[in-house]
């Protein structure tokens, strides 16, 4: 299914289409060993996971040299597909479970990518600065601001926003980002992939900090 990627994203390089033409048999046999998506979903693994996770490349293009911190990563989403598209941008991927770290690295070794890291921590250990913060669905709005706000780096403004949380959520978002209405953006992913109807009612929320 790397037609499904290719298709919203036409300008890959031939490095970038190999590296996610090589993910459905790298999460394939890592996911027999160690499960890191349900095992129904792994069929789904171009449209509900790596195309999901560029969603967040449709909404911003990283400028060469900034810094994202995927915070509580999983099998490395959004982080993995993010460092393929973004070779020249630095991503630390962070996760309280090291089996789902230990996938990651494998991931990024066999992908090639040397812009990438995955490390086997809690977000509340994470002493890093990153221009950027992105995450999957980990924690509601509010809970994730305490504890990463600490990470962002404040002074280095380089990209088209200011730096700050870029999250994928589905669902109803109000009373989560309530606390931030006055400054919060929330899009909805259809717009980025309209002919995609898993993506109705999913959206990408940004928070600047």
């Amino acid at each position: 299914m790397l037609s499904l990627i290719t298709k919203y994203f036409p300008g890959l390089t031939d490095t970038q289409r190999e590296q996610f033409a090589k993910l459905d048999a790298l999460y394939r046999d890592w996911n027999s060993k160690i499960n890191v998506i349900s095992r129904k979903d792994i069929d789904n693994l171009y449209l509900h996971h790596i195309l999901h996770s560029l969603a967040i490349a449709q909404a911003i293009k990283f400028r060469a040299g900034t810094s994202i911190l995927d915070f509580g990563t999983g099998g490395g989403f959004p982080g993995i597909p993010l460092a393929i598209m973004f070779p020249e941008c630095k991503f630390t991927l962070i996760d309280g479970t090291g089996k789902k770290i230990k996938v990651c690295n494998e991931v990024i070794t066999a992908c090639g990518l040397t812009n990438c890291q995955a490390l086997h921590r809690r977000g509340e250990e994470e002493k890093g600065k990153y221009e950027f913060i992105v995450s999957r669905a980990v924690m509601p709005l509010p809970d994730l601001v305490k504890i990463v706000k600490k990470n962002i780096n404040t002074k280095h403004q380089q990209n088209s926003y200011p730096n700050g949380i870029i999250c994928l959520k589905g669902g109803d978002l109000n009373e989560e980002t309530k606390p931030f209405r006055n400054i919060v953006e929330k899009i909805e992913l259809t717009t980025f992939f309209p002919d995609e109807e898993w993506f109705k009612e999913k959206y990408l929320i940004y928070c600047p900090l």
